[in-house]
């Protein structure tokens, strides 16, 4: 099973993309967690990812792909894997259909701008650990400290309100452009949309009922 997942930043596709992985025994390629161990380790890659990332803007195309290309040549994909994060553009989507590499089907979480916008402005992060909170759902037990540690938390640079609104507009512009890209193509690739607003389990059911409707 070769799988590709979407969806706006805030979206959960995250956390759907390693139950999904669980359920069919494949690998989880996350170019987000890729990108942020490059940046803790300080790699040249990270360096440069870090420029565009604290910013809220997309780290360029030649970086991601190799990044992939890299990722899916290893022993574990073999069998297949989740690519989440990637394709983010329709020159990213050109480049995965050019290599030939087959995909079963695409996923998409479909939720509003504005939940995503609540969802990812009360972020609050415990950096060393990766711990993360919400102000509104999930809420630490004293206000800006890790449950944990008792270290304060902070909002991630790419959590703040206007920088998330500008990674929704770059997300929804892609996401139009990838549709039509994947709608045009002769031999087209399932793209099932998803409503993404439930809670985890929820959603996660709808995905599977369509990925795997044969399951018991």
């Amino acid at each position: 099973m070769r799988l590709i997942i979407f969806g706006a930043p805030g979206a959960g596709k995250g956390t759907q993309a390693r139950k999904i992985c669980k359920h069919f025994d494949i690998p989880q390629i996350a170019t987000g967690d890729m990108l942020r161990e490059a940046i803790k380790k300080g790699t040249p890659i990270g360096d440069i990812a870090d420029q565009y990332i604290s910013k809220g803007e997309l780290v360029p195309d030649i970086v991601i792909l190799d990044l992939i290309n890299t990722r899916i040549s290893q022993p574990d994909c073999e069998s297949g894997f989740l690519l989440d994060g990637f394709p983010r553009n329709l020159i990213q989507a050109k480049a995965l259909d050019d290599s030939n590499i087959g995909i079963d089907a695409i996923v998409e979480l479909i939720v509003s701008d504005n939940i995503i916008v609540e969802r990812i402005s009360g972020r609050r992060t415990h950096l060393s650990s990766g711990r993360s909170y919400h102000t509104v759902f999930n809420p630490p037990k004293v206000p800006g400290v890790d449950d944990i540690t008792k270290e304060p938390l902070v909002q991630r640079d790419d959590d703040h309100e206007e920088t998330v609104k500008k990674r929704l507009s770059i997300y929804n512009e892609a996401i139009l452009e990838m549709k039509d890209f994947y709608n045009k193509k002769l031999d087209k690739i399932p793209f099932l949309d998803i409503d993404g607003t439930g809670n985890v389990a929820e959603v996660y059911a709808q995905i599977i009922t369509k990925l795997d409707p044969t399951r018991e």
